[in-house]
């Protein structure tokens, strides 16, 4: 669903594989919408030269912010919105399955016109799926999974809402599904990998993790300004919470700059403009991903947000762990103490890790931060040769590489 010339944090996983699975013999074919209507567009994402891409005309609605849209919104005029915004709610599994209506023919065309052995499908959203399990009953082809994220327990869903829980339900039955039909189910994370044996699938499960993208930080520069500048990079929603982090800046009383790159959400604004931060705060629209990349390697620090989300925050390593240790600057990980990511960051010694809603832990780890930085100490945060070879994206390549070869007849 999500490929160039769409942008954002879904785009690069799907697209870094269609770019080097070529150099690994498999020859690639990418079916995406012509126009997904999502949120964010980035031109200066170069789709992949060697891989062939086909569209299929996507029927779906806009995607919008609706959180956005409502605040600060009342009565009438709340409730007339939240009307129009309906339709896309009893849409499940989810709103773009509406793309399966052409979608599914195409690849099935694809597939039997080119010769496919495998059809890859990766989520979210949860709704590609289908188009596997369909190509798979009519071709015949082997089908794998990509899992990006957890279909049936996704952290950033507030499960305490009704309409969310029977949207989860719905999941469920696409979990199954796949565990049912799909040949291989490749993960993010061992966290989802374990989600999906709990299935007992009837097909293979594996971890291939997201990757570093090293080169993708050639040319950018880190440059030593007089204010402690720490970014953050990305979309906030569901239980992804900046208040604690900025209670902790505002409470540490330091001369630091918080930067928000992408999404940040009216409430959390007015909220922020209540605490007094002035010009602490700088709020940045989304940018395209090679400009999201130069202000990550031109900052003092990385923030890095993960909720426990009741737990299910802690098996969550997303492709954002991976790119800010890719850019090689100071990681202050408010992540889950115990999980996943706070792991790797210990692991490499990238960073420092608090627990995302502990202020005072969030307060401490900024102050060392900024004190090593005053003292000329805070260096970036360079990986070891080996680590940058095991957490590089062409490891990841090679490891999915293996597991399509793998279901050669």
């Amino acid at each position: 669903m999500y490929f160039p010339p769409a942008g954002g944090g879904g785009v690069q996983r799907p697209l870094k594989f269609a770019t080097h699975l070529p150099a690994h013999g498999i020859e690639t074919h990418v079916l995406a919408p012509n126009d997904p209507k999502w949120l964010y567009a980035d031109p200066g994402l170069a789709p992949p030269s060697q891989a062939w891409i086909h569209r299929a005309r996507y029927l779906g609605p806009r995607a919008r912010k609706l959180a956005d849209e409502l605040h600060g919104r009342h009565g009438l005029d709340r409730l007339s919105r939240q009307a129009r915004s309906l339709s896309r709610r009893v849409l499940v599994p989810d709103e773009n399955v509406g793309w399966n209506l052409t979608a599914i023919p195409a690849a099935v065309r694809i597939v039997r016109s080119e010769g496919i052995d495998v059809v890859l499908t990766t989520s979210p959203p949860n709704s590609v799926h289908l188009i596997g399990a369909a190509v798979k009953r009519t071709t015949g082809a082997r089908w794998v999974a990509d899992l990006r994220d957890s279909i049936a327990t996704h952290p950033h869903r507030r499960v305490e809402r009704a309409a969310v829980r029977a949207k989860e339900k719905v999941s469920e039955s696409v979990a199954r599904l796949v565990a049912r039909q799909a040949d291989v189910i490749v993960a993010a994370s061992d966290a989802i990998a374990d989600e999906a044996l709990a299935l007992e699938p009837a097909g293979v499960v594996t971890t291939v993790l997201n990757g570093a993208d090293f080169d993708d930080f050639a040319g950018l520069s880190y440059r030593r300004t007089d204010r402690f500048r720490i970014t953050h990079t990305g979309s906030f929603f569901g239980r992804r919470d900046p208040r604690p982090f900025l209670s902790a800046v505002a409470e540490s009383g330091l001369d630091v700059v918080a930067r928000f790159v992408g999404d940040f959400r009216a409430a959390d604004r007015e909220w922020a403009v209540g605490r007094g931060l002035g010009d602490r705060l700088e709020l940045h629209p989304y940018v395209p991903r090679r400009e999201a990349l130069a202000l990550q390697r031109d900052s003092e620090a990385l923030l890095l947000l993960i909720p426990d989300a009741d737990g299910r925050g802690r098996g969550v390593l997303s492709g954002k762990v991976f790119e800010y240790l890719a850019a090689e600057r100071p990681i202050l990980a408010a992540v889950p103490p115990e999980g996943a990511a706070a792991e790797l960051i210990r692991e490499t010694g990238a960073g420092v890790v608090a627990a995302p809603d502990d202020v005072a832990a969030l307060t401490g780890a900024l102050t060392e931060l900024h004190e090593r930085w005053a003292a000329g100490t805070l260096d970036g945060t360079v990986l070891s040769a080996e680590d940058r070879e095991r957490l590089g994206r062409g490891a990841r390549v090679e490891e999915l590489a293996d597991v399509l070869r793998g279901l050669e007849a």
